[in-house]
C-alpha cells in the first residue's frame, strides 16, 4: 500500500470502489496546517476527471498497470486503431484517450499504450516525431532578422511555427510535448 505522498502522474489507484488514473498530484503544506496532496484523478468507469485531497499519510491502494509499445494503424470512424507489433492483434482507442496526441500520430508510428484492468487508459507519444511539411509559404525577401518564424502545416493537419528556410515536402522533427519545431530530419 502506498500513501498520499507516493502519488505520481500516471499511477492507477483504487478510489471509492472505482479505479482512477492520477493525472497530476501536488504536495501542499499550508501555513500552520497539516500537509496534504491535491490530486486530479480520472475515473476509468466514467471517464470523468475530478480533484481529490489526500492526507499525506492516507493509505492508497495502487492498481497494477501494463504498458506496451504499439503501432498506430488507422482511424476507424471516431476510434483510433493500434496494432501490437508482436501478436498483430488490434486495439481500438477512443478519442478521449488519444486527445491532443492525434496531432502528432502518423500511420506506422510507435506509441506506448497503458492498460488497467484490460482497458486502455493512457497513450504516450515518443518525445519527438518526424513529420512531413504539407504547406509552407515562401519567406519574404528582407525577413532575415534573427529567429523569424512562419506558420507551416504538417501532414497531420496541425499548424506550427518554423524557420523561414523550411519548404513544402521537407521532413522536420517536432517536439510532441511542446508542439514546437526542433530541426530538419
Amino acid at each position: 500500500m502506498a500513501t498520499g505522498n507516493d502519488l505520481r502522474k500516471g499511477m492507477a489507484i483504487e478510489h471509492n470502489g472505482d479505479v482512477a488514473i492520477v493525472l497530476s498530484s501536488e504536495h501542499r503544506t499550508p501555513g500552520n496546517k497539516r500537509a496534504f496532496v491535491q490530486a486530479q484523478l480520472r475515473s476509468i468507469r466514467t471517464g470523468k476527471s475530478f480533484d481529490h485531497r489526500f492526507s499525506s499519510t492516507e493509505k492508497v491502494e495502487v492498481v497494477p498497470m501494463i504498458s506496451k509499445k504499439m503501432e498506430y494503424s488507422y482511424k476507424d470512424g471516431a476510434d483510433y486503431v493500434f496494432t501490437d507489433l508482436d501478436t498483430y492483434e488490434t486495439v481500438n482507442v477512443t478519442p478521449e484517450i488519444v486527445g491532443g496526441s492525434k496531432d502528432f500520430m502518423v500511420e506506422n508510428g510507435e506509441v506506448n499504450l497503458t492498460w488497467v484492468q484490460e482497458k486502455v487508459v493512457l497513450l504516450e507519444l515518443p518525445s519527438s516525431v518526424v513529420l512531413e511539411v504539407k504547406e509552407a509559404p515562401e519567406g519574404i525577401a528582407g525577413d532575415s532578422a534573427t529567429n523569424v518564424q512562419k506558420p507551416i502545416t504538417l501532414e497531420t493537419g496541425i499548424t506550427i511555427q518554423a524557420p523561414l528556410f523550411i519548404k513544402t515536402g521537407e521532413k522536420i522533427k517536432v517536439d510532441t510535448r511542446t508542439g514546437k519545431y526542433m530541426e530538419r530530419a
